[in-house]
Order: structure tokens, then sequence, then C-alpha cells
């Protein structure tokens, strides 16, 4: 589960050829350089942009949507997508292969999705989990990859290390995303409240406070940076910080970042494919300024919820509790902000008795039968702007 998206940057570079609400028939060309990156505000997007995977030579970029869907700038190549599958779960990351010809897609019932060069290795797809998997990353000769789960579970496929999991330790705030360490013996996970964890050989560089919520993790020199909601960056362990969007407008969240090849830039995505290109990295064009289409019935998750009540009530669990899902107050509790007796009343599906003991997708699914008999429909939600909670 995920933010919502943010509105692009406009930066000198060039916009790769409009991409389509769903995956394009072929490659995008890539940008020219000579003329500044406008927002499609026309663009319409079929689900938000989950996320970011960069070429290897630095020179183009994906972004993956919740349906599947891929779009591609600079010289990321096309090779299919999976918005054209009967999805159980919505995707929630993608992965590139080390040469670029390919990538993975993964769900977040940990279904995993393979194009062009890209192997499959295994999946969690068949498994009952705990907790959904939030991110798919491949081992650096692209032989294996590692799945990370919320709850800070790791599963280790292809050649892929398994070195320890947060899962044990029950994180205070979901796990976000995995970063390897430069040999691949180790790996960090992040949490949305900021706290990492480290394993094998990499080195712990400390945890950070934030205001919003941690979205995404990455390696660089001996430590990681950390981004977060509002487009921040936080450089532990010796990595280097090139710049944030923070002092920026943005209509909704970062959603993840992305490295360059040398380590010495990186790029910032949001739902709406808005793209913050920082250091060397390229700005090759993005989605920013699209919208997100309200799903119908026909678009429903196998539990009944679409794509645009996940990003709407993201937006309300980000407002209200920075990310954190099982908070468990005397009246309140989950990261909604239930009653208890609200959280009796319209949890008919036989999920947990106490929201902060549900999983975010259980509690999304209930916050919709509660907009659908109290709010005027199954895609209302409340509005963010004053936060005030308690449902």
């Amino acid at each position: 589960m995920t933010a919502s998206g943010l509105s692009a940057l406009a930066v000198l570079g060039g916009r790769a050829n409009a991409a389509a609400p769903t995956a394009p028939s072929g490659p995008a060309a890539p940008g020219s350089l000579t003329s500044l990156a406008v927002p499609d505000d026309d663009l319409v997007l079929n689900a938000p942009v989950v996320g970011i995977a960069s070429a290897p030579d630095s020179d183009g970029y994906w972004l993956a949507a919740g349906d599947g869907g891929i779009f591609t700038f600079g010289d990321a190549g096309y090779f299919g997508s999976a918005a054209s599958l009967p999805l159980y779960k919505p995707i929630v990351g993608i992965a590139a292969t080390p040469d670029g010809d390919g990538y993975w897609e993964v769900a977040a019932d940990g279904g995993v999705f393979t194009y062009g060069d890209a192997h499959f290795y295994g999946s969690t797809g068949g498994i009952h989990l705990q907790s959904p998997v939030v991110g798919i990353v491949p081992t650096a000769d692209g032989a294996g990859y590692w799945l990370v789960a919320a709850d800070g579970g790791v599963f280790t496929y292809g050649d892929a290390g398994y070195y320890g999991s947060a899962s044990a330790d029950s994180p205070s705030s979901p796990v976000v995303g995995l970063a390897p360490s430069a040999d691949g013996k180790g790996y960090w996970l992040a949490t949305a409240g900021g706290a990492s964890y480290a394993f094998g050989d990499a080195k712990y560089a400390g945890n950070v406070m934030t205001g919003s919520p941690i979205v995404g993790i990455s390696q660089a020199n001996s430590g990681y940076q950390l981004a977060n909601a509002r487009g921040s960056i936080y450089a532990l362990g010796g990595a280097p910080a090139y710049g944030t969007a923070s002092s920026e407008h943005l209509n909704m969240p970062i959603i993840g970042m992305a490295p360059t090849s040398d380590g010495a830039g990186y790029w910032m995505a949001g739902a709406d494919g808005g793209i913050f290109a920082f250091g060397d990295a390229p700005f090759y064009g993005s989605l920013g300024g699209s919208t997100v289409k309200v799903a119908t019935a026909a678009d429903l998750y196998d539990d009944g919820v679409t794509p645009a009540q996940i990003a709407a009530w993201d937006k309300v669990n980000i407002c209200e509790e920075s990310g954190v899902w099982n908070v468990d107050g005397a009246i309140y509790s989950g990261g909604l902000g239930f009653s208890h007796a609200n959280w009796a009343r319209f949890n008919t599906f036989g999920y947990p008795a106490d929201a902060a003991d549900a999983t975010p997708d259980e509690q999304i699914r209930v916050a919709v039968a509660f907009a659908t008999a109290l709010m005027g429909g199954p895609n209302a939600a409340p509005d963010q702007n004053g936060c005030d909670g308690g449902y």
C-alpha cells in the first residue's frame, strides 16, 4: 500500500512521447534536451503510479501503475505489462534487470510478473501472507530477487541471500522497502515511521524523525538514503544527498525513489507519475499533473477495493497517522481513526475485532463499507486538508 502521487517539477530536460493511460505499444522515444517539461494535465491514469525503476545506464526510467501499466521514458524499453491481467491484488513495485532489457512487476500478494529478459525465480502468490508485499529488489546479476512485506518479512528467490527479517521485531510502523548492501551480502529495511533495520553486512546507520512517512530507501556508498512522502531526503551512514522536493508544492505525496547507476543522483516519483531529478539524474519526462480514474465495479480487486479507493484512504492514513496503521487507542484505533463502535458495525468481513490488528487492506475494505453507508458512496473519503479524524 502506497501513498498517492504529486505534480511534476518543471526542469530543463525532454519529455518522452506522451504515454497512454495504459501500457504503451512500444518504447517511448528519448526526450529532447532543449525544452521545458510541462505536466500533462489531460492524462487520466487507470491506477496510481506505485513504483519507479532506473535504466542501468541512467538514460531512462520506468514507471509502474497499480493496475500493472508500464510507462517508459528516455531509453527505457517497453517489454510488456500486467495491465491486461486479472490481478488479485494491485501491483506495488517494479525492478529492472541489470542490462535494462527486462523488468519484474510484483503485486501486494507477492505475485511476480516477468517481462523481457527478466526470469521468474518464485513468488509468494500462492502463500497466505500475514502482511502484504511492498516491493521487489533484484540481485546485482539479476539471477534472483528479494521480496519484502509490510511486517518486515523477507522472501528470497534465485541467488538472493537471506540474512534476516524484521517481522520478529514487530515494527511499530509498516516496512516500506529494502535496499541491498553494495556486495549484496546484506540489506537494510526501512519503515514508514523512519526506523531502519540492518542485516548481513549492512551497517546500521540510525533512524530518522519525520513528520511525513518514509516511502523509499536506496543504498549509496556505505549507507542509505530515505525519502519521505513530502519529498525530503535523509542521508545516513555516509550516503550523499543531492536535493529534495520538500520545498515544492506537491499535490500529493512522493511514492518512491530510484538511484542513478553511479550513485551520484536519484529520481523521486509520485503516483500521478511526476518526476523530480537530482544530482546527475537526467529528466526524461513524466506523467506529472495526470489524474487517477475513479474506478468502476469492473475494476474491483477480489476483496472489493479499487485502486482509487486505496489511494484515497492512504491519504487519510498519511494525514492522520503519518503512515502508521496499528495505532491502538482507547476510542479510535487503526490507521484511519476508526471508533471501536464503527469498526464493530462495519467490519462484517471476519477481520480482527480491533482495527489496530487488521492489515491496511482490511482497514480500507471496512472504510469503503463505512463510506458506502454514511458518506454517499464507496468512492467517498474524508477531506484530508483538515485531518480531523475519528470516524
